[in-house]
């Protein structure tokens, strides 16, 4: 990777060693997982089950010409093409407990992705009694209100960035904005993490 001109040699050797988890590769997981690598990250582990489509667009680090490919598969492209030396586990599968303690075990932090509460709380429950690391997203649906979006310390080993209350509704809807702000906060907040600084 080429050298980032902001950051030690010492900061950049824990980037481009550190390996991370991210659980779901739609809106959150494809814009977190850009900034990681763009923020010299070079070893990630994603997994999700579904393909890319036309409605993912609006908000997804995905291309028209890539509708119908699997979103790890695409996503990974997409990736490779920022940093060619990236090292990227692209993950074709719906994850369970079991599957999650497994795929995510050497990862030094993992970030939860997911759209529904119930992947969000699996992630949660199964991960926790191990200490890993998590940084999660909750309540970043809708338009504006850019300074409710938060970091939140959630015990030693939890982050939380969203406002914790707009989730998608009928009438609140995922768009590219919110739902990209939120997903840099959470590469933000691994960033620091790594770096041994406040998220």
């Amino acid at each position: 990777m080429s050298a980032n001109p902001y950051l030690t040699p010492a900061e950049r050797g824990i980037l481009e060693r550190s390996r991370i988890g991210i659980a779901g590769a739609g809106g959150l997981g494809s814009n977190c997982a850009l900034h990681l690598v763009r923020a010299g990250v070079l070893h990630l582990v994603v997994a999700d089950f579904d393909v890319v489509t036309e409605s993912n667009l609006n908000r997804q680090f995905f291309f028209r010409d890539q509708i119908g490919q699997k979103k790890v598969a695409a996503l990974k492209a997409n990736l490779l093409r920022i940093e060619p030396s990236a090292d990227i586990q692209a993950v074709d599968a719906k994850l369970n407990a079991e599957s999650t303690l497994r795929l995510f075990a050497d990862c030094d932090i993992v970030v939860e992705a997911f759209d529904d509460v119930a992947s969000k709380a699996m992630i949660l429950s199964t991960l926790m009694p191990s200490g890993r690391r998590l940084v999660t997203a909750s309540g970043l649906a809708g338009w504006g209100r850019s300074n409710a979006l938060r970091v939140r310390k959630l015990g030693t080993k939890i982050v939380a960035v969203g406002d914790g209350e707009t989730g998608v509704a009928a009438d609140v809807a995922p768009h590219s904005p919110r739902v990209g702000i939120a997903a840099a906060m959470q590469a933000n907040a691994v960033v620091a993490l790594l770096l041994g600084k406040e998220p």
